[in-house]
C-alpha cells in the first residue's frame, strides 16, 4: 500500500513544503490542490511546472493525482468544460501524476445529469489516455454513491476515465463500504480517506478519532493500491494544523492496510 495526502490540508503552502512533510513523515505522494489560491493550477506557466517537478523528484514525492474543479455532471456549455478538463490534464502530464479528480456537481435531475457526465467524459478520456493520464470521477455531489458513479463510468466504458473513492462521501449516501468497492472495483484509481466528528459535523479529526468506518474500506482494497489522506483545512480553518498530525495519520493508515483479514484496526 502507498500513501498520499492531500494539499486540501495545508492551504497556500509552497510546495518544496509540502513535499518535505510528505519525506518525513513517510507519505509517498502528494495530491495537488489545482486552484488558483494554490503553487500549481491549470494557470501556471511552463516554467513554473518544471520547477516542481525538480522539487518533487528532489524529495523523493510523487505526484499522485492533480485534484481540479471540473463538474463533468452540471448545467452549462459543454465547451468550458471540456477545456478544463484538457487544461488539467495537461497539467498532471507535465507533473507525471497518473490522474486528475473531477467532480460530478448537481443542480440536474439524476438521468440528464447522467447524459452530461458520460458525454463529458467519453469526449476527454481518450485525450487523457494520449497524455498518460487518467479522469477519475469522484464521488461526491449528485454521485455520492459508488454504485451513482458506477452507473456513469459502465457508459464511459473508456480505460481514460476512472474513479476516485471518497469513503466520506458514499458513508454519507448510505452505501456500506463492500457495496461501494464493489461497484467501483473495475473503475478505481486510488481512495481518499479522512475522518470526521459525525454524519451531522464534518469537522475533521485525527484519522481513527472520528465515525468513518475505515478499516472496512481498506479491507477491501487491493495490496498494491494508494490510500490519500484528505484533511479538509481549507474548509475548516479551525481545525488542528495538519503537520502535527501526519505521524500518527501516517502510522495509522499503515495498521488499517496491516490488519487486513484479521479483524478490526
Amino acid at each position: 500500500m502507498k500513501y498520499a495526502f492531500s494539499t486540501l490540508g495545508l492551504p497556500g503552502t509552497a510546495l518544496g513544503r509540502s513535499a518535505a512533510l510528505a519525506a518525513a513523515h513517510g507519505f509517498d505522494g502528494l495530491e495537488l490542490r489545482a486552484h488558483p489560491e494554490e503553487p500549481l493550477h491549470p494557470g501556471s506557466p511552463a516554467a513554473g511546472r518544471a520547477a516542481a517537478l525538480r522539487t518533487l523528484a528532489a524529495s523523493g514525492v510523487a505526484v499522485l493525482g492533480v485534484a481540479g474543479y471540473a463538474r463533468v455532471a452540471a448545467p452549462g456549455p459543454e465547451g468550458p468544460v471540456l477545456a478544463e478538463l484538457r487544461a488539467l490534464v495537461r497539467l498532471a502530464a507535465d507533473l507525471e501524476a497518473p490522474y486528475v479528480r473531477v467532480f460530478p456537481g448537481g443542480g440536474l435531475p439524476e438521468d440528464a445529469a447522467d447524459v452530461r457526465a458520460v458525454r463529458r467524459l467519453a469526449a476527454a478520456a481518450p485525450y487523457a489516455e494520449r497524455h498518460g493520464v487518467r479522469i477519475l470521477l469522484e464521488t461526491h455531489d449528485a454521485h455520492r454513491t459508488g454504485a451513482a458513479a458506477a452507473r456513469v463510468l459502465d457508459k464511459v466504458a473508456h480505460p481514460g476515465a476512472g474513479a476516485l473513492w471518497d469513503v466520506l462521501h458514499t458513508w454519507l449516501g448510505g452505501e456500506s463500504p463492500a457495496a461501494s468497492h464493489q461497484a467501483l472495483a473495475a473503475y478505481l484509481g486510488y481512495v481518499q480517506v479522512k475522518d470526521v466528528r459525525s454524519a451531522q459535523d464534518l469537522t475533521p479529526v485525527a484519522l481513527g478519532a472520528g465515525t468513518l468506518p475505515l478499516a472496512e474500506a481498506v479491507a477491501a482494497l487491493p495490496q498494491d493500491g494508494w490510500l490519500c489522506w484528505e484533511y479538509e483545512k481549507r474548509w475548516y480553518p479551525a481545525a488542528p494544523d495538519l503537520p502535527d498530525l501526519l505521524s500518527r495519520g501516517r502510522a495509522h493508515l499503515h495498521r488499517l492496510a496491516t490488519n487486513r483479514g484479521r479483524g478490526s484496526a
